[in-house]
């Protein structure tokens, strides 16, 4: 099994033999089987994904859904708590609130603060989200802004959603860094893990499945830290920076596993790495 010390950037060898390597031995039984075991409706009452899933119209889970996602990162009871908090703080209707909050309504929201997200990115996101709901009915016209059918990956769809999300006059700069895009050379974990839950629909009551626009094959395997970890062990991914071209280089990799559903793996790799410390 490869070391992390072995996966030298200068000399990296062919990730896809690495992948047809381990076709042919049990590690993609093993995966397979972790990701039967915990992608499971038993799997959403610990994870972010548990904030979408207290609503029931399309619209309140893809608000509810971004700002889980926006939040994701550092404990995992803490993101929940406080995207909990914010939907209280939105009475619990988050489309509801973007549309039709008076000024008076966002002054409840002031004192909220998540790590470095603060009450000025939260009132930029309100604004965005107000000025698009007020034209769509779905946050899924806003990840297809550079996107193309034909796209082999989302790269396109994160950099027009970027590009849109501020393209008002007034953005904070501050705010800039709380959403990923790849032409910033940000591994964009969050947001690709937020285009997983819109876009997979396996019928297993996890992911939603709520978007059509991007297919499941297109989607890039969410990467951090925890995952990349898993994935050097295993000897499937050999960058050794955690930006947007090792999400790349993991997605191809596990395109061979699965060509049309490669993000699946995200449930096996972030179990292994977050629950099971492995």
């Amino acid at each position: 099994m490869k070391k992390q010390s072995d996966n030298n950037p200068n000399n990296p060898g062919n990730p896809s033999d690495a992948c047809q390597d381990r076709r042919q031995t049990g590690f993609l039984d093993f995966l397979n089987r972790k990701v039967e075991e915990y992608n499971q409706p038993a799997f959403i009452k610990d994870d972010p994904i548990s904030v979408p899933h207290m609503f029931s119209s399309k619209a309140d889970i893809e608000i509810a859904g971004l700002f889980a996602a926006v939040f994701a990162w550092g404990n995992r009871t803490t993101i929940i708590n406080k995207s909990k908090e914010l939907m209280r703080l939105m009475d619990n209707s988050p489309h509801e609130f973007v549309l039709h909050h008076k000024d008076s309504d966002l002054k409840t929201l002031l004192s909220f603060k998540h790590r470095t997200f603060n009450a000025t990115d939260l009132l930029y996101f309100i604004d965005f989200l107000h000025n698009h709901f007020k034209n769509h009915d779905s946050l899924e016209p806003a990840f297809l802004k550079g996107f193309s059918p034909t796209d082999k990956d989302t790269t396109g769809a994160l950099n027009g959603f970027y590009t849109y999300f501020f393209g008002g006059t007034d953005v904070p700069q501050r705010t800039r860094k709380h959403i990923a895009a790849p032409f910033r050379h940000s591994s964009c974990k969050r947001i690709s893990m937020y285009l997983r839950w819109m876009v997979r629909n396996d019928k297993k009551g996890v992911d939603f499945g709520l978007w059509t626009g991007i297919s499941p094959a297109q989607l890039v395997c969410p990467i951090d830290l925890h995952v990349a970890r898993v994935a050097y062990r295993f000897g499937i991914l050999h960058r050794q920076q955690i930006d947007w071209q090792a999400a790349l280089e993991l997605t191809s990799c596990l395109r061979n596993y699965d060509p049309e559903d490669p993000v699946k793996y995200d449930f096996a790799l972030f179990a292994l790495g977050v629950v099971e410390k492995f």
